[in-house]
């Protein structure tokens, strides 16, 4: 039995308040808050671990907060989770579509499920289904993990969904489909479409409106990109020498040292002291016979922003 939703004149801006779950000893979530308005890219960014699936779960009513209340406009997540459900698309981070249906049967199932028909909105779809419908009759077991992810899409989306909820889309898949599939969000909220996307991949945050960096359970900052990394207080320093991981440790040996992190091929340093002293970093590596030494100051990204905030 379907339920009978005027799907156009719901709005689902999406408000979490002060939500907390815990498995057994194990608090997965403290005292989670964060709004999401209506055609939004939000994004939770944070490492395996850090409570992100946890919150995608409450938020698409397969499990309780222990406290705390969610809300898509009007609707409690408790009191009307078979709403709430009508109008939500979910990708779960572990590849949930039938291996044995093929690519076709597979979306026309998950059609079905919502009471309608691929039809109705393949609109939605047309441009990521046109990437998968040469193989339309392969089994969904069968393709590749980019492949897998544009049909795990396309039937989150076929029945039109207020409210898209993504659990890291793009782990395990090549960087040109993690590049087509920000491509495909971005068009996405041109339909109106709430996107909540949680990734580990800290550079896929910039391409997010807003985030919530989130380590351990806990909130460390909501806000845009740009904002956060505005917030970053210290003069960033990129050093490189012949044997990377000495350097690390002298520079964290370093009696003006404040953080030490590698990054690539280079470490990211910052200073205690308000007026970083680049040549008095290079002579201390000197004394310390590191060879092939190259200092410069560099921008900040979020990925220095959110382990800054971790130290705090």
């Amino acid at each position: 039995m379907f339920l009978n939703i005027d799907y156009q004149n719901l709005m689902t801006s999406l408000r979490v308040k002060n939500i907390s779950k815990k498995y057994d000893k194990v608090q997965a979530i403290s005292d989670i808050s964060f709004n999401a308005e209506k055609g939004e890219l939000f994004g939770l960014i944070g490492p395996d671990g850090a409570g992100k699936t946890t919150i995608f779960r409450i938020l698409t009513t397969l499990i309780l907060p222990d406290n705390g209340e969610v809300f898509f406009e009007n609707l409690d997540i408790i009191k009307d989770f078979k709403k709430i459900r009508q109008i939500t698309g979910y990708m779960p981070g572990k590849y949930s579509l039938y291996q044995d249906l093929t690519v076709e049967e597979n979306l026309n199932f998950f059609a079905a499920v919502f009471g309608v028909k691929v039809e109705d909105n393949y609109y939605l779809i047309k441009e990521i289904y046109e990437h998968i419908a040469p193989f339309k009759k392969r089994l969904a077991g069968k393709l590749s993990g980019g492949m897998k992810q544009k049909l795990a899409l396309c039937c989150a989306l076929i029945h039109k969904p207020q409210i898209l909820i993504l659990d890291e889309p793009t782990t395990g898949v090549d960087a040109v489909s993690r590049k087509e599939f920000w491509e495909m969000l971005q068009k996405l909220k041109t339909q109106n479409i709430t996107i909540l996307v949680s990734t580990p991949y800290m550079d896929e945050a910039a391409l997010c409106n807003r985030v919530a960096l989130i380590q351990k359970g806990k909130i460390l900052d909501i806000d845009t990109p740009e904002n956060i990394i505005s917030k970053f207080q210290h003069k960033l320093i990129s050093v490189k020498s012949f044997d990377k991981q000495k350097l690390i440790k002298d520079l964290r040996s370093y009696e003006f040292s404040n953080s030490v992190f590698a990054f690539g091929e280079s470490i990211h340093y910052t200073d205690k002291r308000q007026k970083t002293d680049v040549k008095e970093i290079v002579e201390y590596l000197i004394n310390k016979n590191h060879k092939e030494i190259k200092v410069e100051e560099i921008k900040p990204n979020i990925e220095d922003c959110f382990m800054d905030l971790m130290k705090k």
